[in-house]
């Protein structure tokens, strides 16, 4: 009897699955040897995603048991998003007890690890420094001992010079974890040169911060390429006839402007106020990425830098030539999955750039 019980308990555990067939409630163990890494932020435009790619999907909107059962159908993970103050894991006890509490989280929804999204500041020679890549250590152990097959990962500034002001052990943290997804994006969070409206992700800019992560000597296949799937409308305080706009000084950690001069707009918004624009579509040689101008309702003149396929799939091609671990966005759900015809081809190009033998020559 008491060897039935046992033999029970698995079956049990699953009571509460919600899928169709309680299988789908197994966390995945497959290591895909390439990594499309896909943020998604809620809403139901999951199910109009490119599922034929996605490897991983992190979860930063509300749970969603249908995502997670689909996902798993597919063969891909669902992890959840972590984030906690910096201030607070200095403490070990406090340390795992998020870790706990994040794995119980993980377990209850049959997630297959966590993304951990911490971008404070850090002193290089304060406690946190080094808590973060304990935290980081811990919370892979945990996760790779209590849930078969479980990724970690942590998400990076584009560089690993301080951007932003934070000094974190990146090869402590890239050794702690399975890999690291670089946000190669809010790339003019710190702009310490002229306050000019300027590419969100610029392609020179982007491939420099990769390079540096693998001089550090953190293994390629440790490091994930983030693209944005948005850009940024600046109000031009002037825009001149070869199309500089002058925007307005917004400081941000110690730089004297920052791109929070401008908005971010998603995707699907950009190619629909393209049409309307006064400039069309234009292409910058030197950041190798397109822009255009507008004139607001009040006869202010507008510039909205973003990332399209052309500019995506350039700086994708680094991720074969260097070995990279994948690519991903943030988010998926910039795209317009309305359906429209114009609309269709739009969202198909811009998944089509992440695939890897575009870039096969």
């Amino acid at each position: 009897l008491a060897l039935l019980a046992l033999l029970a308990l698995p079956l049990a555990a699953g009571a509460d699955c919600p899928c169709p067939e309680p299988a789908l409630c197994r966390p995945i163990r497959h290591r895909p040897d390439f990594e499309v890494f896909v943020f998604d932020v809620g809403q139901k435009t999951w199910k109009s995603y490119d599922w034929s790619q996605i490897t991983t999907v992190a979860v930063f909107g509300k749970y969603d048991s249908e995502l997670m059962c689909y996902a798993h159908s597919r063969g891909a993970r669902v992890v959840l998003k972590g984030d906690v103050s910096l201030k607070d894991i200095i403490d070990p006890s406090f340390r795992a007890s998020w870790i706990a509490q994040k794995l119980d989280l993980a377990k209850t929804q049959y997630m297959d690890g966590i993304n951990i999204d911490i971008e404070q500041e850090v002193n290089c020679s304060s406690p946190e420094y080094d808590a973060l890549t304990a935290l980081v250590k811990e919370t892979t152990d945990s996760f790779h001992h209590e849930i078969e097959g479980s990724q970690v990962t942590f998400d990076v500034a584009w560089s690993p010079k301080n951007i932003d002001r934070r000094c974190y052990n990146y090869t402590g943290i890239a050794d702690a974890c399975d890999f690291l997804f670089v946000m190669s994006y809010d790339e003019q969070s710190q702009v310490w040169s002229e306050c000019i409206a300027a590419a969100n992700a610029p392609y020179n800019q982007t491939l420099t911060g990769y390079n540096e992560y693998i001089k550090m000597g953190i293994n390629p296949k440790k490091l994930v390429m983030g693209v944005p799937w948005y850009g940024y409308d600046y109000t031009c305080l002037n825009l001149s006839e070869d199309h500089v706009c002058t925007i307005a000084k917004v400081p941000f950690r110690g730089a004297p402007c920052s791109d929070a001069a401008g908005r971010q707009v998603p995707y699907k918004m950009i190619m629909k106020q393209m049409n309307s624009s006064i400039s069309g579509n234009q292409w910058d040689k030197d950041q190798q990425a397109p822009y255009y101008n507008y004139k607001d309702p009040a006869g202010h003149f507008h510039q909205v830098w973003y990332d399209n396929p052309h500019s995506i799939s350039l700086k994708a091609a680094y991720i074969q030539n260097y070995g990279l671990r994948g690519i991903g966005m943030w988010n998926a759900n910039c795209l317009d999955y309305s359906g429209d015809a114009v609309a269709k081809q739009q969202t198909e190009e811009m998944w089509n750039a992440l695939k890897l033998k575009l870039w096969q020559r």
